[in-house]
């Protein structure tokens, strides 16, 4: 218990499983040695770290908050040999995880027809793949749907079933009716196309 020492997010991150936004957690580490299934002279000395974010207690049956019983935590742990210390790693590990993400999104979708037997084909493709995957991002700030997956903004606001009409010279966009993302379509071409900030 005396091991875990705070540390503040400097930017909160979402936590997708609790639905919420975290900015604080607590790191803890212990000597940890890797790969002892191999022979000795293989065996890495590294360090178990471990970040617990403590859980929100739910609502008792009534709505009514209920006195803690216990703290209840959600665990993610890595191992690392590196020499920073137990906050800087985690930051790090953190660091990682987000890049990670974005290169398994990019993976799910563009990334997936790669590689092709021509190099400069390669990488205008991962060029055009990575501004695509850029301005995605910046729409779903502008929806307000920051924290959402590249297959979700697809659905939501690039893949929107609209009929187009023309009718007195104007162009006419004709959304879904009873459309759940229609909000956020809509903030975005207010963004989109209004005058600049």
């Amino acid at each position: 218990d005396t091991a875990w020492v705070p540390i503040r997010y400097p930017n909160a991150v979402y936590d997708q499983a609790e639905d919420r936004w975290v900015s604080d957690a607590e790191v803890a580490e212990v000597p940890f040695t890797a790969f002892t299934g191999r022979r000795k002279a293989e065996h890495v000395p590294c360090r178990l770290v471990v970040r617990r974010v403590k859980r929100l207690q739910p609502l008792a049956a009534d709505g009514s908050e209920q006195g803690e019983l216990f703290a209840a935590y959600r665990h993610h742990a890595f191992i690392t040999n590196s020499t920073l210390d137990t906050v800087e790693a985690d930051e790090r590990h953190r660091d990682h995880a987000i890049v990670e993400q974005v290169i398994a999104e990019l993976k799910d979708n563009a990334l997936a027809h790669l590689p092709s037997g021509s190099y400069a084909a390669n990488a205008a493709w991962v060029a055009c793949a990575v501004i695509a995957f850029n301005l995605a991002r910046a729409c779903a700030v502008a929806a307000d749907l920051a924290t959402a997956r590249w297959a979700s903004l697809r659905a939501r606001i690039i893949s929107v079933p609209a009929r187009i009409a023309a009718t007195g010279r104007r162009l006419v966009l004709h959304l879904p009716t009873h459309w759940p993302w229609v909000v956020a379509w809509q903030n975005l071409h207010t963004l989109a196309t209004g005058p600049p900030n």
